[in-house]
């Protein structure tokens, strides 16, 4: 039998092992189940409403619905204008932890797209959808328990709601290209990530770095620092599905600007980490996968609106 077939059997065999593990005995509350955290109102920060001068006013009204390079839809949600631009995608050889899947190449990015600025929270899936099948409630928490099949839906429904098409969810370039905001390293941060920065599991920090806080839960969108393009939670919280299909050696053969992932596959992008996990896996470059019907309560999204 050829060495490479062996290899990357033992490769495939690892990961799905991973994955068991993983699903047992971090990812807690799987889709379906309730967990029977109790509802907490509140305003979703940043989002619908803001305060000024001490007084509550509606976002919606206060700006046009696209300003400075921020659109807010129909239902409050904020999308910051990235723009066009070449990164290099995946990890160098060098880097701590990485993975065999994250080989470093230019990708151009050929369009300017808008982002979510926050996670999408659960007023806004309740909005849409008229359930919230999350974990940690709290309406400006992100909605989890969300499997990719199940955000398409949502996606599909508020195309409809604003008579349009441009709601989507980022390519893993798309995603991975508004992480690093310009940055190169492990994380858009820099070389460590500290839970003042994102939330995940403090207890576990990136090699050389220092220990931090953890919560052991989702945190409100947008209560830790904001990355260079004013983007939050793109590293912890909850991870972020993509519209892509995994491909494990996708890299060594993807179009040089705009990819898009395999035709086919078993499993779909899942990126940033999330809020039990280790510092390790939030990186930029980190890559996770899931089937398109799975999700728990460390999986929620944000959206991508084209320009």
């Amino acid at each position: 039998m050829n060495n490479e077939v062996i290899v990357d059997g033992l490769y495939n065999l690892a990961f799905a092992v991973f994955h068991l593990f993983f699903l047992i005995f971090f990812c807690i509350t799987p889709v379906g189940k309730v967990c029977g955290n109790s509802l907490e109102k509140s305003t979703p920060a940043g989002l619908a409403q803001d305060v000024i001068g001490g007084a509550t006013v509606n976002m919606a009204s206060r700006l046009n619905p696209q300003q400075d390079g921020v659109f807010i839809n129909s239902i409050g949600m904020k999308f910051k204008l990235i723009p066009a631009g070449s990164f290099l995608m995946g990890s160098p050889a060098n880097e701590k932890d990485r993975n065999s899947d994250e080989g470093v190449h230019l990708v151009e990015i050929k369009n300017p797209f808008y982002l979510g600025i926050y996670e999408v929270t659960q007023a806004q899936w309740r909005a849409v959808m008229e359930n919230n099948p999350s974990c940690f409630r709290g309406d400006d928490r992100p909605v989890e328990q969300v499997s990719w099949t199940n955000v398409n839906i949502f996606i599909r429904k508020l195309n409809t709601r604003e008579v349009t098409d441009k709601y989507r969810l980022p390519t893993e370039a798309e995603w991975e290209y508004a992480c690093r905001s310009g940055t190169d390293g492990p994380f858009s941060f820099g070389n460590c990530l500290s839970t003042d920065e994102a939330n995940y599991n403090g207890n576990y920090p990136y090699p050389g770095c220092l220990k931090g806080v953890y919560w052991g839960k989702t945190l409100p969108v947008g209560s830790l620092r904001a990355n260079a393009w004013g983007l939050y939670d793109m590293h912890g919280n909850v991870g972020e599905w993509c519209q892509d299909w995994y491909g494990k050696d996708y890299y060594f053969y993807s179009p040089s600007h705009d990819p898009h992932g395999p035709n086919t596959g078993l499993h779909r992008v899942n990126r940033g980490g999330g809020w039990y996990i280790n510092a390790y896996l939030c990186r930029a470059a980190n890559r996770d996968m899931y089937r398109p019907d799975y999700g728990c309560d460390a999986i929620g999204f944000r959206l991508l609106r084209m320009s």
